[in-house]
């Protein structure tokens, strides 16, 4: 494993300047407080859409522990019979010119090639019909045994369902980060700036990705809490699997240095007319923020097992590697 460190010194101490005091007891015990106050969001030593960094200030509220497992997805279908969006049958409106074997249920799962390939070619992404939360690897597989497993196979609707369900909500992009971070300002990943050498502490690709896998398992997620938790209180806030937050995607581009008077308070993220994907003009999806990383990020790949990394995705879009946690200000 290639060791990381910021590109310039950094000081990975708590440093929040509005700290608030638990309101009481957490709407349910696998909730912890996150005491809210200003941080600097995003970064400008790695990818584009990071930068510029910005002052921004966030409210306290209450966070799930872990990300949502297929035990806690299950129940909440069992008591709405909810079906999620790789369950449904595609409209064939939404997708002009999609080929025919593609318009039926199903959801894109993770395909190990055995050899290296193309890494501009995602060819190891394969549409399995039959693949959604109940059956993570497609057709003949189950979640029997990956109880405490976090559910993937979700689309930002099944999420945002799901919350409403909890009388939660999915978090913002800033509160999502500046929990992650866990009162480390400026610092790379959630422990600080340097990637131990001889201590995994997330579940994220080891190897040449995509076709070399050094774990004992193929690669997949693993049950939450799998790894030490960050000073919240939180588990696998990088990797494992990406998490939906309830902002529109747009590229940072607040000014870097806003005066003391103008931080943000609690932002909200972009528009949804400014989510489009401009390279995709023909099929207009809007995209939501996804924050953490996956077990498939790599350090050669896809370095975004940090706090600052983000991801736009459409929001009809389910992966084998995308699940989601919840907050709440109650």
């Amino acid at each position: 494993m290639k060791q990381h460190r910021q590109s310039e010194s950094a000081i990975a101490t708590a440093t929040p300047t509005h700290r608030a005091p638990s309101p009481g007891k957490p709407p349910d015990k696998e909730m912890v407080w996150i005491p809210g106050g200003t941080f600097t969001m995003g970064s400008d030593h790695h990818y584009p859409e990071e930068a510029p960094t910005q002052r921004v200030t966030v409210s306290g509220f209450w966070m799930d522990r872990h990300t949502v497992t297929n035990k806690e997805f299950q129940r909440f279908v069992k008591a709405t019979r909810y079906v999620t969006v790789a369950e449904r049958l595609p409209n064939p409106q939404d997708y002009p010119g999609a080929l025919p074997e593609l318009l039926v249920p199903g959801s894109l799962v993770f395909q190990q090639p055995l050899r290296p390939v193309d890494l501009h070619s995602i060819s190891w992404w394969s549409y399995i019909p039959g693949a959604n939360w109940r059956h993570p690897d497609g057709p003949g597989s189950s979640i029997k045994g990956r109880e405490n497993y976090p559910v993937v196979h979700i689309a930002y609707e099944d999420a945002s369902a799901y919350a409403t369900w909890a009388g939660k909500a999915l978090p913002t992009e800033a509160q999502w980060e500046f929990a992650a971070r866990g009162g480390l300002e400026g610092a790379v990943y959630v422990w600080g700036n340097e990637f131990p050498k001889n201590k995994l502490l997330a579940n994220i690709w080891q190897g040449e990705f995509p076709w070399q896998n050094f774990k004992s398992h193929p690669p997949r997620p693993e049950p939450v809490g799998s790894y030490p938790a960050n000073n919240y209180g939180l588990y696998d806030m990088t990797g494992n699997v990406w998490e939906w937050t309830m902002d529109w995607y747009r590229s940072h581009s607040l000014p870097s240095k806003p005066k003391s008077c103008c931080i943000p308070v609690n932002p909200k993220g972009g528009t949804l007319e400014e989510s489009f994907d401009p390279n995709f003009s023909k099929i207009r999806i809007p995209r939501k923020v996804l924050k953490g990383g996956s077990f498939l990020c790599a350090a050669s790949y896809c370095f975004r097992y940090r706090p600052a990394a983000r991801h736009a995705e459409t929001i009809d879009t389910s992966t084998c590697h995308i699940g989601f946690r919840c907050v709440s200000s109650n």
